[in-house]
């Protein structure tokens, strides 16, 4: 069972508009502003597995098979003219260097004929090596801004990652801890895409100060649509 489907008092949606610009929250994890054709995906950390076993620590070498898989699943459901990568597409430096030929060609392919952008994150600063694309600190398409690390208080029409939000709720004495899509109506700040990623509550205080918290909904992300969920009925956690 999905675990968000008996929630009585939100109803399901998964659209909003951003600075005058309509936008979809896919169930995924990704954004789509249909009206300019862009695609945005956050925190991929590609080749994280292999960053971990560089230190030592190993984990399952199929994180970037897996997050790959995916991303280009949404691409070809939503066919963007513009992709937008928030920044951590990589979870070190060197992670593009490291990235196996037959997922090279993955980006490649997924890359091909549209304006794709990679964000610098903090652990990915510089731009990803030999990869199709450009690389930049923030970029900005009317009023809309995309940057990895949100800014500390309110911004107009900011869409941000960095954070890995994710919510949880307590339905019928059952708790339900999903990653979402934190927005107040002005801002958005995504959910990490890749398969290896953490999360963060969005009750959490690093939070505090970015949103106007009563107009404030965690976008849960359900099997099949997302979930907006009100300030009132989050819990920590």
């Amino acid at each position: 069972m999905n675990g968000l489907s008996t929630i009585s008092d939100a109803k399901s949606r998964d659209s909003l508009t951003i600075a005058g610009e309509r936008v979809v929250c896919d169930q995924r994890g990704v954004l789509f502003f249909p009206d300019i054709s862009l695609l945005a995906v956050s925190d991929l950390h590609l080749e994280k597995g292999s960053s971990f076993a560089r230190r030592g620590a190993f984990l399952p070498p199929y994180d970037t098979a897996a997050t790959l898989a995916r991303l280009q699943q949404v691409v070809a459901d939503h066919d963007p003219r513009v992709v937008v990568s928030l920044g951590d597409s990589f979870h070190d430096g060197a992670g593009a260097e490291r990235l196996p030929g037959m997922f090279r060609q993955q980006v490649e392919a997924l890359a091909a004929g549209r304006d794709w952008f990679w964000i610098a994150g903090n652990h990915d600063p510089d731009a990803p090596a030999g990869l199709p694309g450009e690389s930049v600190r923030e970029l900005q398409i009317g009023a809309l801004s995309f940057r990895h690390e949100p800014s500390a208080t309110v911004v107009e029409g900011e869409i941000a990652g960095h954070l890995h939000p994710c919510a949880r709720i307590v339905q019928r004495g059952r708790s339900v801890r999903r990653r979402c899509f934190a927005s107040d109506g002005h801002r958005i700040i995504m959910p990490a895409f890749g398969s290896f990623t953490g999360s963060l509550n969005v009750l959490d205080r690093a939070y505090t100060a970015m949103f106007r918290w009563e107009r404030f909904f965690a976008y849960m992300l359900g099997r099949d649509r997302v979930f907006p969920i009100a300030r009132t009925l989050l819990r920590p956690g």
